[in-house]
């Protein structure tokens, strides 16, 4: 389960950034998760719940921003949302597709005390 260690590292980012902040508690974590990044956002809830505790995101609510992917097709330059890795060019039918957004996780906000 990757989620376990994503959520580690966001708990890493949390942290180094209270260090640099000062801030002391963390009330809200917003997650920018892309549709394509391969992200379960259930398991993701569940790891953050387990790593943040005793931390100083403890009792943190993990709000998921879902971003949608973005591709292009490489034989006639069309750019689309794309909802799996594999789908054709709605275009010209080639299954080209270069992933060009979606496929990324950000922490994007806290909301700190």
């Amino acid at each position: 389960m990757h989620e376990m260690s994503l959520a580690e590292s966001v708990r890493e980012i949390i942290e180094e950034a209270a260090r640099k902040q000062g801030f002391k508690q963390v009330r809200t974590v917003w997650l920018e998760i892309g549709q394509l990044s391969c992200v379960e956002m259930d398991a993701m809830r569940f790891c953050f719940d387990t790593v943040v505790r005793d931390s100083i995101a403890d009792g943190a609510r993990l709000e998921i921003v879902e971003t949608a992917g973005q591709g292009r097709c490489n034989a006639c330059g069309h750019e689309t949302q794309i909802a799996t890795l594999y789908e054709a060019c709605p275009q010209c039918g080639n299954y080209g597709m270069q992933v060009i957004a979606g496929d990324a996780m950000r922490v994007k906000e806290l909301e700190v005390e």
